[in-house]
């Protein structure tokens, strides 16, 4: 299967899809699905919005979810949990594989539900599987957004990571993480000029930001949403009234985009539609718009300012056997 001749360019596929809501086994095929497409079109990259699989919990904020000790809540939350993603279970084996046969790297938002921390908690998290179909890192949402915090817990800096691709070097961030200037600065110390924003949909909180993240990075910016309508969680494993009945068209909106180095776009915010949205970036433009601004290298002054950056796995104990 053909890829770009020159190491300086690469297509991305943005895979604004709507989870098979609460169906963590269902969204996983329609992922694969997606991946398959993005290959017969020469893509090097695809990217999935935030907590795709198995899905956004949009309910939180409809349902009354802050309500302590509540019955109906606990019991979403626990389809919620068996619905999540257990890597060491061997969740995204079947994405791995797909990503391998199809010489495909993969960015995927996922709910992990990892064993190190119980196998119970859950976490929002960015996964970044290589075209050799290796899972790279995972990285877990720092912190949770309003009423995220009913559901999702705190996460850490293990997977503050970039990754080579091409020419590039790519890096990612969650939803409102995409807003923390220390977050994005962790990223471009360590090269990054591809940047990708996951997000679970709305052109609200898309339009803006991306070219403003272009232009500070002197990089190429992506923004990938989710999609949902109301129909999308009828027949789901467990419907939420609130949602299903909801006289919205749209649940979530999409409004995935891609800013180019300068801040202009390369594609502007998609709206209203499921679908994959395909760009061909060139790594030469960077090299050009790094000639007067490059953030971490000739315009820093590491010997004035410095960031610290943990990236040890947090957890509650250390054996020592």
């Amino acid at each position: 299967m053909g890829k770009s001749k020159s190491t300086d360019k690469v297509k991305v596929a943005l895979a604004q899809i709507a989870p098979v809501w609460f169906n963590r086994e269902a969204t996983l095929e329609k992922v694969c699905i997606s991946i398959q497409d993005a290959a017969t079109q020469n893509a090097d990259l695809i990217v999935f919005g935030e907590a795709l699989v198995p899905g956004y919990p949009f309910w939180l904020e409809l349902t009354g979810a802050a309500k302590f000790n509540d019955d109906r809540q606990k019991s979403i939350q626990s389809e919620y949990s068996a619905q999540a993603v257990q890597i060491e279970r061997g969740d995204l084996d079947i994405v791995c594989t797909c990503a391998k046969k199809n010489n495909l790297a993969v960015y995927l938002g996922i709910i992990e539900r990892p064993k190190d921390r119980t196998g119970h908690s859950l976490y929002c998290s960015l996964v970044y599987i290589d075209r050799d179909g290796a899972i790279k890192s995972v990285h877990r949402k720092l912190m949770p957004t309003y009423e995220e915090r009913l559901s999702w817990s705190i996460g850490d800096g293990h997977g503050l990571v970039t990754h080579a691709l091409e020419n590039f070097t790519v890096g990612g961030l969650n939803c409102w993480e995409n807003w923390m200037p220390l977050a994005r600065a962790s990223l471009y110390a360590q090269g990054e000029d591809l940047h990708v924003a996951v997000w679970p949909g709305n052109y609200h909180n898309t339009f803006d930001l991306t070219p403003v993240i272009a232009k500070e990075a002197r990089s190429y910016a992506i923004s990938v949403s989710s999609v949902l309508k109301p129909s999308d969680t009828v027949s789901a494993n467990l419907t939420i009234d609130e949602i299903a009945n909801s006289e919205s068209d749209w649940i979530a909106n999409g409004g995935s985009c891609i800013a180019a180095p300068d801040g202009t776009w390369l594609l502007e915010p998609q709206i209203e539609k499921e679908g994959v949205f395909y760009a061909e970036l060139d790594h030469q433009l960077v090299r050009k718009e790094r000639q007067n601004f490059d953030p971490a290298g000739h315009y820093s002054r590491p010997d004035v300012t410095q960031l610290r950056v943990n990236r040890e796995r947090q957890s509650t104990v250390k054996f020592i056997d």
